[in-house]
């Protein structure tokens, strides 16, 4: 698996992309963040703050999030951890009612060749106080 590009990667609102999480470690390449590159095919570019329902639609749709795979390094998943998650598995959990809330400054830019930026906007759980950066 090779390393994301060296350019930097933007988030969904234009800037920088932010880090999602280390505890547990997240993104395609397990540095943190969504980092998305050629390797990375399902998209894993969503940053997201997982609840009891989107774990349990995931799990119903064949992807156990929850449960801890040693093997992988994968500790398991309990609601209010942060998550990058492939786009479309987000956008099924959307179009269900159960989706996750999001970070928009660690969701990659390129979750939007998938999910409608107002779509992740209703689920932000990081929105800032200058919402004229939003438009």
């Amino acid at each position: 698996m090779s390393e994301p590009r060296g350019d930097v990667e933007r988030n969904v609102l234009g800037g920088p992309l932010e880090p999602c999480s280390t505890d547990p470690l997240t993104g395609f390449y397990r540095t943190g963040s969504c980092s998305s590159g050629p390797d990375d095919l399902g998209s894993h570019t969503v940053c997201t703050v997982v609840s009891a329902d989107f774990l349990a639609l995931q799990r119903d749709l064949g992807n156990d999030l929850a449960t801890p795979r040693p093997e992988y390094g994968f500790p398991g998943l309990r609601p209010g951890d942060r998550w990058c998650v492939v786009a479309v598995r987000w956008l099924q959990a959307y179009q269900a009612g159960a989706a996750a809330g999001v970070v928009l400054a660690a969701t990659n830019a390129r979750a939007l060749e998938v999910v409608p930026l107002e779509a992740l906007r209703q689920h932000a759980v990081d929105v800032p106080d200058d919402l004229s950066g939003l438009d």
